[in-house]
C-alpha cells in the first residue's frame, strides 16, 4: 500500500492533488531547494517535494508522535531521510534559526496566524509561505449554514486568517482555488508589491 492510499483508507489529511502539482511546479520555477513544512502528518507532500529536485532539504515538523513515526518510516522507506528531517514537536514551541526558501503551512488550523507570525522571520529574502486548506472543503464560503459552534469556530479563525493575509503589508498575498485552497505570500520589497508567478 502506498502512501496515499494508506491516508485514504486511515482518513489521514493529506494535500490535494491539484494543490500538490502546482506548489511542485511553483518549486521547480522558483529553484527553491530549502523547505520548511509546518505540519508533516506521514510525511506525503514533504516526500513529494523532495522528489521534485535532488537538492532539496526539508525540514519538517509533526505533533503528533504517531504521524511523526509513521512519517519517518515513509521517508526511511523512500531513501529521503538523508534529506527530509523530522522534528517531533508543537511547532509554537520549536526553535529554528535557519532560513527558507519555502515555508508551507498545513497543520492546525486554528493556529495559522500563530505559524505565520513565529516562522516569518525564518524566511529567505526571495522565499514564498504557502498555506494549504484555506476553503476547508467549501466551509469558508458557507460560514453562515454551519450549525455545530466548534465547526464555526475553526472556520471563523480560517476566516480571520485570510483576512489577517489580505491586510499584511509586509507580504504580497495572492489565493489560488485549486485543491482546498492555498495562498502565496511574498515579502513585499521597497514598499511596492512584489510579482508573484501564477
Amino acid at each position: 500500500m502506498n502512501i496515499k492510499e494508506y491516508a485514504i483508507n486511515n482518513n489521514v489529511p493529506i494535500i490535494e492533488d491539484d494543490s500538490l502539482e502546482y506548489i511542485i511546479k511553483y518549486i521547480k520555477d522558483k529553484n527553491y531547494l530549502s523547505i520548511l513544512e509546518i505540519g508533516t502528518a506521514i510525511g506525503y507532500s514533504s516526500i513529494n517535494f523532495a522528489l521534485s529536485n535532488d537538492n532539496i532539504h526539508i525540514t519538517t515538523v509533526e505533533k503528533d508522535i504517531n504521524m511523526y513515526n509513521l512519517a519517518l518510516k515513509n521517508i526511511k522507506d523512500n531513501n529521503l531521510d538523508n534529506r527530509i528531517k523530522v522534528i517531533n514537536g508543537d511547532a509554537l514551541d520549536v526553535e529554528l534559526e535557519n532560513k527558507y526558501d519555502l515555508i508551507f503551512i498545513d497543520a492546525a488550523k486554528a493556529q495559522y496566524t500563530k505559524f505565520f507570525n513565529k516562522y516569518s522571520s525564518n524566511l529567505n529574502k526571495n522565499g514564498t509561505i504557502i498555506t494549504d486548506n484555506l476553503n476547508f472543503h467549501g466551509l469558508v464560503d458557507d460560514y453562515k449554514n454551519i450549525t455545530s459552534k466548534d465547526l464555526r469556530e475553526l472556520v471563523g479563525k480560517i476566516i480571520r486568517y485570510i483576512d489577517f493575509l489580505k491586510d499584511n503589508k509586509e507580504y504580497d498575498t495572492k489565493f489560488i482555488d485549486i485543491g482546498d485552497g492555498i495562498s502565496l505570500s511574498k515579502k513585499v520589497e521597497n514598499n511596492e508589491n512584489s510579482n508573484l508567478s501564477s
